[in-house]
C-alpha cells in the first residue's frame, strides 16, 4: 500500500499563490505518473496536471499559471499555483501510479476569494 499526505492547501485572494506538496509513504517501488485533480462543489473531478515519463500535462485553464514538478528521492509530488483566480476554488487531490494501480490523497482545501 502507498499513502499519500498532502499539504499546502488555504484560502489565498485572487491573484496570490499556494504551493501544494503531496509525500508518497509506505510500499513504494517505482511510482511513474504523479499528479493533481481537483473537484469544485457541483462540479465533477478534472485532472490539473500530471507529471511521468519525462513529459508535463496540465489542463488549459491553468496553463501558464500552474506548474507541477516532483522530487523522485522524497516521493514529493509539488504543484505551485500562481495568479489564482476564484474558479480555481476546489479540493484538490494528488494521484500517483505504481504497478498499474492508482493511490489517492485525502485532499486539500484551497479557496481563493475575489
Amino acid at each position: 500500500q502507498v499513502q499519500l499526505v498532502e499539504s499546502g492547501g488555504g484560502l489565498v485572494q485572487a491573484g496570490g499563490s499556494l504551493r501544494l506538496s503531496c509525500a508518497a509513504s509506505g510500499s513504494i517501488f517505482r511510482l511513474n505518473a504523479m499528479g493533481w485533480y481537483r473537484q469544485g462543489t457541483g462540479k465533477q473531478r478534472e485532472l490539473v496536471a500530471r507529471i511521468g515519463g519525462g513529459t508535463t500535462n496540465y489542463v488549459d485553464s491553468v496553463k501558464g499559471r500552474f506548474t507541477i514538478s516532483r522530487d523522485n528521492a522524497k516521493n514529493t509530488v509539488y504543484l505551485q499555483m500562481n495568479s489564482l483566480q476564484p474558479e480555481d476554488t476546489a479540493v484538490y487531490y494528488c494521484y500517483v501510479q505504481q504497478l498499474g494501480r492508482d493511490y489517492w490523497g485525502q485532499g486539500t482545501q484551497v479557496i481563493v476569494s475575489s
